[in-house]
């Protein structure tokens, strides 16, 4: 049975995606600023830093991934949809959305061919990275699980031998 989330689960959540791209942005910053802020609003200030105005940006897209992640992650509003169609649905989702927010904000100029490949290739390295700690930390919970079961099952079995 799953537990119900609360408000603090879904603020922790925005939080947890925003700090993860700006971690990623900040990198990217350092890296490619200099270069890319002529291109860019993102790299705007060059190897400084992001604009505050692309941060609370980022706060909003990180909201709204947080609210695809709710509709298709959860029994709230699609039940019968198998896990790998939910995923599929939430990566395009979130590809649209990003794509929205990049012509909408002009993070990056939407007919060069470059930033897009960049965006895709770091959407993908993201979303690889993202997947194996998802794994990384269900491996983790289901060993939890498997010992505690171990031990729940060894503490009725003292019992059933005491009451013999």
């Amino acid at each position: 049975m799953e537990e119900k989330k609360t408000i603090f689960d879904y603020l922790a959540q925005v939080l947890m995606i925003f700090g993860f791209a700006m971690l990623t942005l900040n990198i990217f910053c350092i890296a490619f600023g200099e270069s890319a802020k002529d291109i860019s609003t993102m790299f705007a200030l060059g190897n400084q830093g992001i604009p505050a105005e692309i941060a609370f940006q980022f706060l909003f897209l990180s909201a709204g991934v947080t609210g695809l992640r709710f509709v298709f992650f959860t029994d709230t509003l699609i039940r019968q949809m198998p896990l790998w169609l939910r995923t599929v649905c939430m990566l395009t989702s979130v590809i649209v959305i990003i794509a929205i927010f990049i012509i909408a904000f002009h993070w990056f100029p939407v007919n060069m061919w470059q930033p897009w490949a960049m965006f895709f290739l770091c959407f993908a390295v993201s979303f690889v990275c993202s997947w194996l700690v998802m794994i990384i930390r269900e491996k983790h919970e289901n060993r939890r699980m498997e010992k505690a079961l171990q031990k729940l099952k060894g503490q009725e079995d003292s019992h059933h031998e005491c009451g013999k």
